[in-house]
């Protein structure tokens, strides 16, 4: 059995939910101080001690080579991270000068006019240069970048090696074996889900839309317009949803099932298999899998391929309103440099973002692999648009699939999907 390190209910929040804009704007600062006091605001965490340690290394590291600077940390709920970040756009003062948030906020608080503009810190960051493309891509709006990835989370997939062991199967090498190989497990397995998958799981079910080469949106002059109709993304779409079938997942009890829930299902010994964190390790590790398990990559439609994975993850920010920028940024090159991403994933398990560094923990801990390899695979992300995070609370993508799997064809459910992300979109 592999050991799995702790993971906290902070990360998995973060990496999971958005907030909607803030409706404010603000004013850059003229100023750029070089002495006084650094405010930095980061996520608290269940269980914070680790994470204060590495953060409290850093800011001793600053704090030695910049004389007559203080660096003043403070930790906020995750939970109350948009009206904290609506009140520090509104009021400066009382604005941090750098800040944790996660990546799907990043273009509400972008179009809110609330962060810097840190393409030239990266740009002229030689450490930069090693950051994974596509994690760099998720600090991103309008091909400006706005933050640095402090770590990441993927997906991939799960499965129970007893099981598969008594029924002589080896992990699926495509989408399409996948689907073969869950239907062959609940029909030798019936009190077993072949594949915890679902209806309310879009974080699993986007790697089906890529993989076939579908996408979410496309902007075209200026605009979001959906593209969740088109015949690629319809046939990613096709294969997840077959997923719940009586067959393999029966929809009157996977439709309505979340991500959470899927995780569940496998720890629990419900299902063989299902696609899970990195940081659900420990939820698994404690479950009634117990020893019995193994992770590799979601395949892709191909033998050989992997399966596009939503990256996750929680990036560091200048605010515009700060008065201490270039220490702002210097602050970040240090907590968000490769050495202290290195202690935090000794720390807390969060996936660094260097490949470089990805490689050396993958090497460590063997365990790490198939999220490394998954990540270094090429991970992708929802459109940059503040409007995202309405269409995911509206639940869009989550009812398109739960009316698949209760009966209603393709066509027709991916497009009035289309329709209402459109209509959100503004077209």
């Amino acid at each position: 059995m592999r050991f799995w390190k702790l993971a906290t209910v902070a990360i998995a929040t973060t990496l999971l939910v958005g907030c909607g804009p803030p409706q404010v704007d603000q004013s850059g600062s003229d100023e750029d101080s070089r002495t006084g006091t650094l405010r930095v605001w980061l996520f608290d965490e269940a269980n914070r001690e680790p994470k204060e340690k590495v953060v409290d290394a850093a800011v001793r590291e600053f704090e030695s080579a910049h004389e007559d600077v203080t660096v003043d940390v403070r930790y906020i709920a995750v939970d109350t991270r948009s009206e904290r970040f609506t009140g520090a756009f509104n009021d400066p003062s009382s604005a941090p000068d750098v800040a944790e948030f996660g990546n799907t906020d990043l273009a509400s608080y972008v179009a809110a006019g609330g962060m810097s503009d840190l393409t030239g810190m990266v740009e002229n960051w030689p450490a930069a240069s090693d950051l994974s493309d596509s994690v760099l891509d998720t600090a991103k709006v309008d091909d400006r970048i706005y933050g640095v990835p402090w770590f990441t989370g993927v997906r991939a997939l799960y499965y129970r090696t007893d099981v598969f062991e008594d029924l002589g199967l080896e992990p699926p090498r495509t989408l399409d074996e996948l689907v073969e190989t869950a239907r062959t497990i609940r029909s030798q397995r019936p009190d077993m889900y072949g594949i915890a998958a679902g209806g309310k799981y879009t974080y699993a079910m986007m790697p089906f839309v890529w993989a076939f080469g579908g996408e979410l949106a496309e902007r075209e002059d200026g605009s979001w317009r959906s593209t969740i109709d088109t015949e690629p993304s319809r046939r990613g779409i096709r294969t997840y949803t077959r997923l719940l079938d009586p067959s393999i997942c029966p929809p009157d009890q996977c439709s309505q099932m979340t991500g959470t829930e899927s995780v569940q299902a496998f720890a629990g010994g419900k299902a063989a298999m299902t696609i899970g964190g990195d940081f659900n390790r420990t939820a698994v590790n404690e479950g009634a899998a117990g020893d019995d398990y193994d992770v590799v990559p979601l395949p892709g439609r191909e033998p050989g391929s992997v399966a596009p994975a939503f990256a996750g993850g929680n990036l560091l920010g200048v605010m515009r309103s700060s008065d201490h920028s270039t220490l702002a940024q210097e602050f970040i090159k240090v907590l968000a440099g490769k050495k202290h991403q290195r202690e935090m994933y000794e720390a807390m398990s969060y996936l660094p973002t260097f490949e470089d560094v990805q490689d050396q923990v993958a090497a460590d801990d063997p365990a790490i692999e198939p999220f490394i390899e998954t990540l270094q695979a090429g991970t992708r992300f929802v459109p940059s648009t503040p409007t995202w995070s309405e269409i995911d609370a509206q639940e869009i993508l989550p009812t398109m699939a739960q009316r698949i799997a209760t009966g209603e064809g393709v066509r027709g459910a991916t497009g009035e999907a289309a329709r209402r992300m459109n209509s959100t979109f503004g077209e």
